[in-house]
């Protein structure tokens, strides 16, 4: 992330730990889109990634005023939280299904059968179908317009990282993304 974006988030921060809440919607607008692909990398379910997201962000809230431009940028305080939530989720749901397994072992009449956790077939073919579509779209955007599209929606990169990792001008990938987009909306 360039400076200046590290700035407007330093300042977002300073704004949000005085409780103004339009800055923090702003803060999160701006960056949950990538503490999402954060939480996702280590919990895989989006449902839970996305718990993990909105909870860094209720602690975002609350210790603002914690951060400190000195101890790194705003992107790796942000990340840390993220991550750490999504760490804390993850070792409470193993913790949980360890002792359901645990439970599995006591016969009686207060035994709970486990939750279903098999993946819904209706909702399995649903993503397929979904996927094929999106597929099918994805056919018609040239190659390099594709490629700046999955990297900056799927694994949230901005223009100026996206312009970094394929070695392209930020002028050219701006270009390419609003020219992606348009054709997918054909």
């Amino acid at each position: 992330m360039n400076t200046a974006a590290s700035d407007d988030l330093q300042t977002l921060i300073a704004r949000v730990a005085l409780g103004d809440g339009a800055a923090f919607r702003h803060l999160y607008v701006l960056c949950a889109p990538r503490m999402l692909g954060v939480a996702l990398r280590i919990l895989v379910r989006r449902d839970r990634a996305e718990d993990a997201v909105q909870e860094a962000f209720v602690k975002v809230w609350q210790r603002a005023s914690d951060y400190s431009a000195t101890a790194g940028s705003p992107l790796a305080w942000l990340t840390a939280i993220v991550r750490h939530q999504a760490l804390d989720l993850l070792r409470s749901d193993k913790r949980r299904h360890t002792e359901s397994t645990d439970d599995d072992d006591e016969d009686g009449p207060g035994r709970l059968d486990p939750p279903d956790e098999r993946p819904d077939p209706l909702g399995l073919l649903e993503q397929a179908i979904d996927g094929l579509r999106l597929r099918v779209c994805f056919d018609v955007v040239p190659e390099q317009q594709r490629r700046c599209l999955a990297l900056a929606y799927y694994h949230g990169l901005t223009h100026s990282e996206l312009a970094e990792h394929i070695a392209a001008p930020i002028g050219s990938v701006k270009v390419w993304l609003r020219r992606g987009l348009d054709r997918l909306r054909r």
